[in-house]
């Protein structure tokens, strides 16, 4: 209570007890209450101000540019636009979201105005509500990594369809983004094209699966094809026959002058300046600057280039563990940049954006704008990838002359011609988009144009190949620096590795430093160091066993018990690629490994990997089905990971006296334990 609200009631009481001529005790009572809810209206008021003033007082201390309100309601978003089509994507590397966007762009067509959507920034649950526009329809293009897994954007959805939704009255379809050399072939989207029908929902045609290791711009075309009619029958309606090349995104160049430098991106993935300004936590939206501190060539001769690399995360709070990814954000070749700019006549010191002209979208631009043509083209722009289809759909708009016109169109069509003149032209040839301007001279695209039409840059994962127990500060990248000739007699070189290549530690200089985040991985060590281990990785496939290796070595060191760990490597030639030989010769004179290697070339007759473990049957049985150990491979998933699983197969059936599918069935149940595992790349 105030000290003036204790005087108003001494006052008032003296004033009865001189005279209480003024004011009855009834009258004493009512003020004194009166008074007493007046100071409790006050007190309250200035709490709840006082309240008021602090949540105030926590927004003004944020920056004005990171309060951003994302409208999730993707309903909302349909329905104050008149749209009845939502194209939802779960994309790794950016392909399920540039299919997605073609989908929702064609659907114009077919009178269904479509928008794209990341089920990560939506309200899922609002999937049970879409039945309630007219003529809806959701289509879903996932993709499929790792051992089955959902994309990282995709896996929230995936766990909300386990909780039995009502999803009766939704139309929809699946487009799966897969790779068949991978065992859970497209996983994902079977898992969702069966799970939406048990909920309830109705399947408007067939799920699609796209195959990345043959052509997944081809599956997904023959797809598109069957499912617009399906669509249109579904909903009785009809095609315009148009095909819209409306642009998705309009240009502004800016006035250099009327910029400030440090409002213009100068290869930030998502916050300005943050490759400046550093600060955790570090993902793939804010990855961490890490020091090169050594870069050397593990190859001791031939034509090939090997580079061991250790990226500096100290002051980082990144952590690792044995087997986990770090993802690498290259920057695109200056010389490959240059000739772009040449080729469309461009200035790329130009500062633009380019914003999305769909104003309910949630991605206004394609990447952080504003910025110039030669930092998009260098950090955002992925300039070396073969064009898919429909991109050559939108250069026949930019060429003068009818037979560069007429051949674009038709590597653009589904017909067997075009797709036999879209493989040897685009995919036997490896051209990219400066090769393909290059040599269909007529075609003048604007730069800007083709900043919309090209995917994104994405980042390069690698196994890591080190232990934080040995180095808890570095992490170590092995990589073999990809180059090799075209049909066209042209070079191509792997983005990442040549750019790493060239960033070397040199003395008196700063170390080079480049951007990187940590992906943790389920490729893991079991929890008991005295399990055995059996590990398979030949050339570069050696990268994360050199860790379990650094794991395993320190354990024993330190006094504990391990298993046998066995390891099988090869390469062409002992004499020049053999490598960290002398660390895998000392682990085993330490007794830390068992060695089993191979060199193909260094005899008349190719010996393989394989060729060992098949000689070795009992081996694998007895790691696997007497000693309940653990069993990896990592390296190529096309042709070596087939070969090897097929001869772990080949084990359990004649060392462990099983038919086939008792074999087939005990190896799926080692995988879903974790204790058969792959880490594997096409």
């Amino acid at each position: 209570m105030s000290d003036n609200t204790q005087d108003i009631i001494k006052e008032a009481a003296a004033a009865a007890a001189v005279g209480g001529s003024l004011f009855s005790t009834f009258d004493i009572i009512m003020l004194v209450i009166l008074f007493g809810a007046a100071v409790w209206w006050l007190y309250s008021s200035r709490k709840e101000s006082k309240k008021d003033d602090l949540l105030l007082s926590n927004y003004a201390i944020q920056p004005a540019g990171s309060i951003q309100v994302t409208e999730n309601s993707f309903i909302k978003k349909l329905q104050s636009s008149g749209r009845s089509l939502v194209v939802f994507y779960g994309s790794q590397t950016g392909t399920g979201e540039e299919f997605a966007g073609r989908l929702a762009k064609e659907g114009i067509r077919y009178k269904m105005k479509g928008m794209v959507a990341d089920p990560e920034e939506c309200d899922m649950e609002e999937l049970t509500k879409l039945r309630d526009i007219p003529n809806s329809l959701a289509v879903f293009c996932l993709a499929t990594y790792g051992e089955g897994d959902p994309t990282d954007n995709a896996m929230d959805f995936i766990e909300w369809l386990k909780n039995d939704p009502d999803l009766s009255g939704l139309n929809y379809a699946v487009f799966g983004l897969g790779n068949k050399t991978y065992e859970h072939y497209n996983a994902v989207a079977i898992y969702v094209d069966k799970r939406l029908e048990e909920l309830g929902a109705s399947r408007v045609y067939e799920v699609g699966l796209g195959d990345d290791d043959a052509n997944i711009e081809d599956d997904f075309i023959t797809w598109k094809e069957k499912f617009w009619p399906s669509v249109c029958e579904k909903f009785n309606i009809e095609s315009t026959g148009e095909e819209e090349l409306t642009r998705q995104f309009r240009l502004i160049t800016h006035v250099t002058e009327e910029l400030k430098p440090n409002e213009i991106f100068t290869g930030e993935i998502a916050r300005l300046l943050s490759l400046q300004n550093q600060r955790p936590p570090y993902d793939a939206k804010n990855p961490f600057l890490a020091q090169v501190k050594v870069n050397r060539e593990l190859h001791k001769g031939g034509d090939r280039s090997c580079l061991h690399i250790e990226l500096d995360i100290s002051n980082s709070n990144m952590r690792y563990e044995a087997g986990d990814h770090v993802a690498v954000y290259p920057i695109n070749d200056s010389n490959l940049v240059d000739r772009l700019g040449l080729l469309t006549g461009a200035n790329l010191d130009e500062v633009f954006s380019l914003i999305n002209t769909d104003h309910e979208s949630t991605k206004k631009n394609p990447f952080p704008c504003p910025t110039s043509y030669r930092t998009a083209l260098s950090h955002y722009i992925e300039i070396t990838a073969l064009p898919r289809t429909h991109i050559l759909r939108e250069l026949v708009e930019y060429c003068t002359d009818e037979e560069d016109k007429k051949r674009l169109l038709l590597m653009a069509t589904n017909s067997q011609e075009g797709k036999a003149l879209y493989q040897s032209f685009v995919v036997d040839a490896c051209r990219n988009i400066v090769h393909i301007l290059e040599d269909v001279k007529s075609c003048k695209p604007p730069l800007d144009h083709l900043c919309e039409l090209l995917p994104r840059l994405q980042p390069r994962y690698y196994s890591i190949s080190s232990s934080p127990k040995m180095y808890p500060e570095t992490v170590h990248v092995t990589a073999v620096v990809v180059k090799y000739k075209t049909p066209t007699g042209r070079v191509n070189k792997g983005v990442t590795t040549t750019w790493l290549a060239e960033n070397k530690p040199e003395p008196g200089k700063p170390f080079p430093r480049v951007p990187v985040y940590i992906r943790k991985s389920q490729f893991r060590l079991p929890l008991q160091c005295q399990t055995p281990i059996l590990m398979v990785g030949p050339g570069t496939g050696l990268a994360p066993f050199r860790g379990f290796l650094q794991e395993r070595a320190h354990a024993r060191a330190s006094g504990k018990p391990v298993g046998d760990t066995i390891l099988y490597f090869g390469c062409r030639h002992r004499d020049q690629d053999y490598i960290y030989q002398e660390e895998l010769e000392e682990y085993e004179k330490n007794g830390d490994v068992i060695l089993h290697t191979a060199f193909s070339r260094d005899q008349a007759q190719k010996v393989y990997v394989t060729h060992l473990l098949e000689n070795n049957l009992d081996q694998i049985w007895d790691v696997l089905g007497k000693r309940n150990g653990h069993f990896y491979i990592c390296g190529d998933a096309k042709n070596m990971a087939v070969d090897v699983r097929n001869i772990v197969i080949k084990a359990i059936i004649e060392k462990g006296g099983r038919t086939e599918a008792e074999a087939l069935q005990f190896i799926k149940k080692l995988e879903s334990m974790k204790k058969y595992s792959s880490d594997v790349w096409s």
